[in-house]
């Protein structure tokens, strides 16, 4: 969390913010009267002077100002550059209009904590540039998407313009000549509105993050240019049946947890329309509730997102980029107008680990709170966002042990996640001592480095990132789930079986049956505490129910430097072998094959300091191959990431069980090593009535064992013997702790 940010100078505060820490958000102020046509109705004049008279005594409000005030005197005294558009994403002409949305939100805003008349004519006069060039606008020369924009390569960057660059109109709007307002108002806003609702319209009406971002930026034009058709139209849809439109999209969108459909990495970024728009309408129709909106979903969707974080990071799931993170402008806005509504003191921890707020009412609400020390730790706790508007698709599962930066593990048992979504049902990450361990490869993408598709998605997001073998999820006969085929995915849930976050063991375990043809997949992962082992470790019980024999390919991508390989195999040394020709093997170096074979085999890795091993048996015998990517890559798209892949062929059914332990410490300055050695013997998996039970014996001779049933039918007794020792139990799972006795 070391790169810089780019300061966005204005999002959308609360009607009423409180000026002391104590004190929570008010009633919002009610609408201007409709005989004052241009004053501001997106932060009220009263909440603006407010913001002016206090902010010098708030460090973090005063730092947000003192930072926008530099970037927009930088750019007047570069001068106005209102480019014709010709780039995609990242190049010259696209940055610079993104740059200019913000110096009209940030100009505005320093206008009203400052009274400085020359801010307002500043934000001013790039909109006249803007009136001048946006009706000579056609389709945006370089576009490649299905809808493509007029400032930018595609319509969602036009409506995150309209967005921004409406409050910082809205800011400055009764400083205008009635001229110049009528310019500004018909030959930009109206304009861009027309644009984005009337002739995209079924763009506009799509349940999808970039409608959201296009109904919010046409309803908050709406309320500055008190058009309340243009309100509608974005709130209820293009033909106001309310089966479209911005309300719409949170009943769709949105689970009953607040966990968005295309996942936390895509909820990162949707949520900065969702609460900004959101608040224009509760400053101007307070009526609507909108907070309240779904039993308050869209503060829900605020705690969702911080909770699927990890070390400040945004989990990576589905086209996700590994290194988004809480300091996100869109994550600042949520945390912003959430703790406005709801007052948590957890959300001030967050704000001071941000180490930034708005120009806002919301914003000097936050630096508020954080100079009078009411900040508290945030919970960040156990817990399984469900998926699905009713909640019934699927849920993302987050086990934690010990503090923030300590071992986490993450269960992926939810939808495909619309076209961002990847083939990666029952996919687990897992974390502990600040890095990613198990980890996910995320999108194919340099995110706006124009040398690299214009910023854009690469081939080998779909050859490569998407399919299955790139995740860590069981694949049969090399191919991915549902064939690759997304939509196919998407009419299909999966089935959470259990969640249980009681001391001690903590335990999560869902189903498919649709990810291929006759095949059930079904997975329990657990994050397991015992006082002879250094720190918790994590259970793995892959089970693979088939109607004929098949090939079963289970992948571990993991992070860290091999110190030693429990198996033998043999490597390839002269020249690399590809693992297969589609379905993402192709990108695959072979560098080391196993013969398929029975008993408990380990790899030991070192990360940062710290030594993992992982131990795995299976139900058959399997071959162990350690992988990596980069096969079939001529421009050097993807990263070089490792991976041992367990294989096990001819067989209709299939177990896989594996630990994956933390242990010891490596200090190289110091050149000190400690507890390098696993502390777990063995690791054995059995077969009872109806159940699966999966013994791991630890080096002082004790034995952990934990039985996980086929079905979850809480009053069924299951009875696994192995040996001369029986293990029987009533419910989904059990834990046995016992001496080890053969």
């Amino acid at each position: 969390m070391k790169r810089p940010l780019l300061s966005l100078a204005l999002l959308l505060g609360c009607a009423a913010a409180p000026l002391t820490a104590a004190a929570q958000a008010a009633a919002p102020v009610a609408t201007q009267p409709a005989s004052d046509i241009a004053a501001p109705v997106l932060v009220s004049p009263s909440d603006w002077a407010r913001m002016a008279e206090a902010a010098d005594r708030y460090p973090m409000f005063a730092a947000e100002r003192a930072r926008v005030e530099r970037e927009v005197r930088a750019a007047m005294a570069a001068g106005i550059n209102v480019p014709q558009p010709r780039d995609l994403g990242g190049g010259v002409t696209h940055e610079q209009h993104k740059a200019n949305y913000k110096l009209i939100a940030g100009a505005g805003a320093l206008y009203r904590l400052t009274g400085d008349r020359v801010y307002a004519d500043f934000a001013r006069d790039i909109l006249q540039e803007y009136a001048a060039l946006y009706p000579t606008l056609g389709q945006h020369p370089a576009g490649r998407s299905p809808v493509k924009g007029r400032l930018f390569w595609q319509a969602l960057n036009d409506s995150v313009w309209l967005v921004y660059a409406s409050q910082g109109y809205d800011a400055i709007r009764d400083t205008l000549s009635p001229e110049d307002r009528r310019r500004i108002d018909d030959d930009v806003f109206r304009r861009m509105a027309a644009f984005l609702s009337e002739q995209n319209a079924a763009y506009f009406d799509r349940i999808h993050n970039h409608a959201t971002w296009a109904t919010a930026g046409v309803g908050m034009t709406g309320y500055v240019l008190r058009d309340p058709d243009l309100v509608e139209r974005a709130l209820r849809g293009t033909q106001r049946d309310g089966e479209a439109g911005f309300l719409r999209q949170i009943d769709l969108l949105f689970s009953p947890d607040g966990y968005y459909a295309e996942g936390p990495y895509y909820q990162r970024y949707a949520l900065a329309p969702f609460v900004i728009f959101a608040r224009a309408i509760e400053q101007n129709e307070p009526d609507r509730g909108i907070f309240a909106y779904r039993d308050g979903v869209l503060l829900k969707a605020v705690d969702g997102l911080l909770q699927s974080t990890y070390d400040g990071l945004i989990l990576p799931l589905n086209d996700a980029m590994p290194d988004k993170d809480i300091r996100s402008e869109e994550i600042v806005t949520g945390v912003a107008i959430a703790y406005a509504q709801t007052g948590d003191p957890g959300l001030l921890s967050i704000a001071r680990a941000q180490g930034r707020t708005l120009l806002s009412p919301d914003g000097l609400a936050i630096a508020q709170g954080v100079a009078s020390g009411a900040a508290r730790p945030f919970a960040f706790r156990s817990m399984q966002l469900r998926d699905g508007p009713d909640g019934d698709l699927g849920a993302l599962a987050l086990l934690r042990a010990g503090g923030t930066d300590d071992q986490m593990l993450v269960m992926k048992n939810t939808q495909q996640g619309q076209g961002h979504g990847h083939f990666d049902r029952l996919n687990w990450l897992f974390y502990d001592n600040g890095n990613a361990i198990v980890r996910d490869y995320g999108a194919a993408r340099f995110l706006n480095v124009e040398a690299k598709n214009g910023g854009g998605y690469l081939e080998e997001n779909e050859t490569w990132a998407v399919q299955t073998i790139a995740h860590n999820t069981l694949a049969v006969n090399s191919r991915s789930h549902f064939d690759g085929d997304w939509r196919r995915g998407e009419e299909h849930g999966t089935t959470p079986l259990l969640f249980d976050s009681g001391n001690g063991v903590q335990i999560v375990s869902g189903r498919t049956a649709d990810a291929y043809p006759g095949v059930i997949l079904t997975r329990t992962l657990a994050l397991v505490e015992h006082p002879d082992l250094a720190f918790p470790v994590a259970i793995d019980l892959m089970r693979a129910d088939g109607s004929e024999p098949a090939m079963y390919d289970l992948p571990l991508h993991f992070n860290g430097h091999i110190i030693t390989r429990g198996f033998a195999a043999e490597h390839a040394v002269t020249e690399r072998p590809v693992l297969g020709d589609r379905a993402g093997y192709q990108h695959l170096w072979v560098d080391a094959r196993s013969g398929a074979e029975d008993g408990d085999r380990s790899l030991t890795w070192l990360l940062d300091g710290r030594f993992y091993t992982y131990r795995f048996a299976a139900s058959a015998p399997t071959q162990a191959l350690l992988v990596e990517s980069g096969a079939n890559d001529p421009n050097f798209n993807l990263r070089r990431e490792q991976a041992l892949i367990r294989r096990m062929e001819g067989q209709p059914d299939a177990s896989f069980v594996a630990v994956l332990e933390p242990h010891g410490a490596y200090d190289g300055s110091a050149e000190t090593v400690t507890g390098s050695t696993s502390r777990i013997r063995s690791i054995e998996r059995h077969r009872g009535d109806a159940a699966e039970l999966v013994i791991v014996t630890l080096a002082s001779g004790k034995t952990v064992a934990l039985g996980v049933a086929d079905e979850i039918g809480a009053g069924t007794r299951h009875i696994v013997r192995v040996g001369g020792q029986t293990y029987q139990w009533t419910g989904p799972w059990a834990r046995f702790d016992r001496e080890t006795t053969r």
